[in-house]
């Protein structure tokens, strides 16, 4: 890949031209074929419909947006007639297969998704228009698609390490586990992903599906947000939230989200505290082979929270201790923050790269003096805007102990 995203830095003129770029085609497409029109279209499963959908991603391809459009066969080839063998992945949207591009010499990822999958035609038209529309070195890159007949494919940059779920929930017996770094700089790329989303796209987006089997990763392990099937765009002008049918993943849906279908931003945030939850503990946020009172993470976290000398149980054990102790309180500290019931004390997105960027960097030091142990670390306030203040306070605070 070459783009280089070690420090996640994220260039300036891209995210100008990005944003440039879905402005214009808000404006452009006003009259009916907005992308919130586009969303919120209601197809049935019969031919003229899929017509439809191939007619109107052609008319747009032919404007703003950029990925290749590809045919049946060309997909066949690039695939070797979606040979078993190249199978790579299998869910509830269909099959992922390894592919060649041989035109562009490209290794690529190919999703052909099941027509009686929960993926259908809108959640297929939407990513290709998120998709095309949105560039982050966070985002997965959407090479092309196909809506040949009755087919819909989309083809993605391949990510030569699978998905974070892969190496933290479903980890090989011969693979080795993500260390604290690894799984910090993850944290931190995935919520770059997100702010992009929230901050720097207009209209804001709610991701809506953030979940470890949605963040893939490179072959350095750098993050990647894919599958924008469920994407929705944020709310506009007075608005404080969107109205939607509830969609995702039992159990990293915020609760407010759950319970009347009202999205925002915050949401998001929910989901990225469930999952970086999963990060720290190596837990699945639902998992039926565990006693009764541990099946369910979010509830098993919330009173060891409360108790900072229970913190260290929470720590994932196949980290074998190598973390340092200060980092693992602070990374507890945005989780909780993050899953506040709450909506309106989460901190934001752009908050909570900011606290996991100095945790990135002071996490380096692992040099933990056993006098650690008894440093008086703070959740942050109810203030979700203070979350990195509270984090820096709580290391200087524990830099002074030591002194």
């Amino acid at each position: 890949m070459s783009t280089k995203m070690s420090c996640f830095s994220c260039c300036m003129s891209e995210e100008q031209v990005s944003q440039k770029s879905l402005k214009k085609s808000i404006k452009e497409y006003k009259d009916t074929k907005t992308l919130a029109s586009f969303a919120n279209i209601s197809f049935k499963s019969d031919g003229s419909k899929r017509r439809y959908i191939a007619e109107e991603i052609a008319k747009i391809g032919k404007g703003n947006i950029t990925a290749q459009i590809f045919t049946f066969k060309d997909l066949s080839a690039a695939t070797q007639n979606f040979n078993p063998d190249c199978l790579v992945g299998e869910g509830g949207f269909g099959r992922v297969y390894k592919g060649h591009i041989e035109s562009s010499n490209q290794d690529v990822a190919v999703k052909q998704l099941d027509r009686n999958g929960f993926q259908g035609n809108r959640e297929f038209l939407v990513e290709v228009l998120m998709l095309s529309l949105l560039h982050h070195p966070n985002l997965v890159n959407l090479v092309g698609y196909c809506a040949d007949g009755d087919q819909r494919i989309l083809v993605y940059e391949f990510m030569a390490n699978g998905s974070l779920e892969d190496h933290l929930l479903d980890l090989a017996p011969n693979k080795k586990p993500l260390d604290w770094c690894q799984r910090m700089k993850i944290a931190e790329g995935a919520a770059r992903g997100l702010e992009y989303l929230h901050e720097t796209a207009n209209p804001p987006v709610i991701y809506r599906d953030f979940k470890a089997s949605n963040i893939l990763l490179d072959e350095d392990f750098n993050p990647k947000l894919s599958d924008f099937g469920l994407a929705k765009l944020g709310p506009t002008g007075d608005k404080s939230h969107v109205s939607t049918r509830v969609m995702g993943t039992y159990g990293y849906c915020a609760p407010e989200y759950a319970l009347t279908g009202q999205l925002t931003t915050k949401s998001d945030v929910y989901s990225f505290g469930v999952v970086f939850l999963e990060i720290i503990t190596g837990r699945r946020v639902i998992d039926n082979a565990r006693p009764s009172d541990e099946q369910n993470l979010v509830t098993w976290a919330q009173p060891l929270f409360k108790d900072k000398r229970k913190f260290t149980l929470m720590a994932d054990p196949l980290l074998e201790g190598k973390y340092p102790l200060k980092g693992l309180y602070q990374a507890l500290a945005i989780a909780a923050m993050c899953l506040q019931e709450e909506a309106s004390v989460r901190p934001l997105i752009s908050d909570v790269v900011t606290a996991l960027e100095f945790l990135s960097t002071g996490s380096k030091d692992e040099d933990e003096e056993e006098g650690d142990a008894e440093e008086k670390t703070k959740l942050p306030s109810a203030s979700g805007r203070n979350i990195a203040e509270g984090v820096e306070k709580s290391s200087h605070d524990g830099a002074r102990e030591r002194d």
